[in-house]
């Protein structure tokens, strides 16, 4: 029996879960919703006792900032 065969009987469908996880990861990194943790954990590490913006706070700054250099984007 080979190992991928006992390891697919041991974890039956974990491979799947795997992929799954991995694809949610790529649209929450892709959408932005991970951008306000990153957010703070830079801010924590590069600026330790700097006040960290509010999530609300966070996302007007950016959008403020799209808006005032769209760089390359189609609308």
């Amino acid at each position: 029996m080979s190992s991928s065969t006992s390891r697919a009987r041991r974890d039956p469908g974990g491979g799947l879960r795997r992929r799954l996880r991995a694809a949610l990861s790529y649209l929450h990194e892709l959408t932005g919703e991970g951008a306000y943790a990153a957010y703070v954990a830079h801010a924590g590490r590069a600026h330790p006792g700097a006040e960290v913006l509010s999530e609300r706070e966070f996302w007007r700054e950016r959008y403020a900032d799209e808006d005032a250099n769209p760089g390359s984007r189609c609308c």
